[in-house]
């Protein structure tokens, strides 16, 4: 599997990244991964609230970021659409679609309203969670038994951020 990242401007200020991967796994199980709280544990983020349309969820990435997120859309097993601190003025939001490759999954996610000068360092972020995503289906566990906290991220997860950080940082935004 090769994770694409591309990153684009919204307007002056704002951008958006755009990560996509194929997996070696049906739908329903990619699904599963990406929106049930004990596997996205084991790759992402720790999750909990109201898992529903229009609940809000509390999430600690592994990257370390925390905070708040609305579900605006729930379309299993194919979209989800979150908006990240709802109600702010600094919202954004993170989109995901899934489709069927044959055997395998396809996943987009798509982060937008991003401020332009963070998007290098989201799309780094963004390719070491569809990378250990990748990883985590591999050995049906989780990636990260170390841990993480909003205090520090999975050692792991910043030690291949930092890798590729400075490739996003030479490449050129659209």
């Amino acid at each position: 599997m090769t994770t694409r990242a591309t990153m684009r401007t919204l307007d002056e200020t704002r951008g958006a990244v755009r990560v996509e991967d194929l997996y070696d796994t049906n739908i329903a199980d990619l699904w599963q991964a990406c929106t049930t709280p004990e596997r996205l544990a084991r790759w992402i983020a720790r999750v909990d609230g109201d898992l529903r349309v229009g609940g809000t969820i509390q999430a600690v990435f592994t990257s370390s970021w925390t905070g708040p997120a609305r579900i605006e859309v729930c379309d299993a097993p194919h979209h989800l659409l979150l908006t990240t601190e709802p109600g702010t003025g600094d919202e954004g939001q993170i989109e995901a679609w899934l489709a069927e490759e044959g055997s395998k999954t396809r996943l987009v996610v798509e982060e937008r309203g991003l401020p332009t000068g963070q998007l290098p360092f989201h799309a780094a972020g963004w390719r070491v969670h569809l990378e250990d995503l990748s990883r985590s289906l591999q050995i049906n566990g989780p990636v990260h038994p170390q841990g993480w906290s909003s205090d520090a991220g999975a050692p792991d997860w910043k030690e291949r951020w930092d890798e590729l950080t400075p490739t996003y940082l030479q490449t050129e935004i659209s």
